[in-house]
């Protein structure tokens, strides 16, 4: 079923999920500040069809989510963006010269992809409290300020400056002040009160295990601040829209302009396995640019932003076009369909706002 009645929508999308096997997809798209318009194709991993309540793993796209929260924390006066890190978390060894929560939520404070991991095995017993203490433990693996280093890292420890200002763990913190105040049905750490769609072609030794990535409880279990929750199309709209100030009074508006807006000048960067020489990025939403390969469209504009997450899903802002959209895909980006397949469908959207 779908309330989206775009005949090039729909084609794109059919043609992404036929040419690049992703056997279902959750689209949303809003214009203008009109209601959402969803279309609903195909079905999960374990033949599920996929509906607009569909729960996804939306991996990095958490970190809209984690943002959101420090942004919060910052409005309320609690927080300070550009105070030293060590104000914060006097105990992290990352707390170093030119590291601030600035710093870390436009990924330019030097610090490591993810954890190191013999630091903090992917084994039955891991939990958020575990990996707390290693990101606590990692050192920088860059001079602060030189590029952009697209960090899990960073945000495990943005979460936990926000775990000791609220005196709560991470968590229920979000749910208080993010998620309950947007209004979205979300879970991190908490087990979803109904199955979530299930992502296919899962890579790696975990794969089919009890533990494999995105699809398991044991993944969910571990709250990840940087990869692990788990929304719908609807959610993950709510949190890029956020960034736009809606609802009105929920981030400051000089706030929202600060965030998306480049916050690392010209530096070269990385995210994932791609490299562009110029990586802008803001305050959590990655911004667009002339990034390539990239999965927003070109057409989106250079100050379109959002954010990906490598279980297959985007949410995407083009102010250009007066149009915000989240798509989650029931395959996970591995396989490069994301980067081929996801700009078609995002500049569909675009132009039939255009039209």
């Amino acid at each position: 079923m779908s309330d989206l009645a775009s005949p090039a929508i729909r084609h794109s999308v059919d043609e992404t999920m036929a040419r690049y096997h992703v056997p279902g997809l959750a689209l949303a798209v809003i214009r203008g500040g009109e209601p959402a318009a969803t279309l609903l194709v195909g079905h999960d991993a374990d033949g599920t069809a996929i509906t607009r309540g569909s729960l996804f793993p939306v991996a990095s796209i958490t970190k809209l989510a984690t943002a959101l929260a420090v942004l919060r924390l910052k409005d309320r006066g609690a927080l300070m963006l550009d105070a030293p890190l060590s104000r914060y978390l006097p105990d992290a060894e990352a707390a170093q010269d030119g590291v601030t929560l600035r710093a870390l939520l436009c990924h330019t404070a030097g610090l490591p992809v993810d954890v190191a991991p013999h630091a903090a095995p992917y084994a039955l017993g891991l939990d958020w409290p575990t990996l707390a203490r290693v990101c606590l433990a990692t050192p920088l693996s860059e001079m602060p300020g030189t590029v952009v280093a697209y960090s899990n890292v960073g945000y495990g420890l943005l979460a936990l400056a926000v775990e000791r200002e609220m005196g709560l763990p991470f968590p229920t913190a979000l749910r208080q002040l993010v998620l309950d105040p947007l209004g979205i049905e979300a879970y991190l750490g908490d087990e979803p009160p109904r199955p979530p769609a299930r992502v296919a072609d899962v890579r790696g030794r975990h794969r089919g295990t009890e533990r494999e990535p995105f699809n398991s409880w044991f993944w969910r279990s571990l709250a990840l601040p940087w990869a692990g929750l788990v929304t719908t199309v609807d959610g993950a709209l709510a949190l890029l829209r956020a960034f736009q100030g809606v609802p009105s009074g929920f981030l400051a508006p000089a706030t929202c302009a600060d965030a998306v807006r480049n916050q690392v000048g010209d530096l070269r960067g990385e995210s994932g396995v791609l490299r562009w020489d110029w990586s802008p990025w803001g305050l959590g939403p990655e911004l667009r640019d002339g990034k390539t390969p990239h999965w927003a469209p070109s057409e989106a504009g250079p100050e379109s932003y959002g954010h990906a997450g490598a279980s297959g899903c985007v949410a995407w802002a083009s102010p250009g076009h007066d149009v915000v959209y989240a798509f989650l895909g029931a395959r996970v980006a591995d396989g490069g369909w994301m980067v081929r397949g996801g700009p078609a469908i995002g500049a569909a959207i675009v132009a039939e706002g255009a039209a």
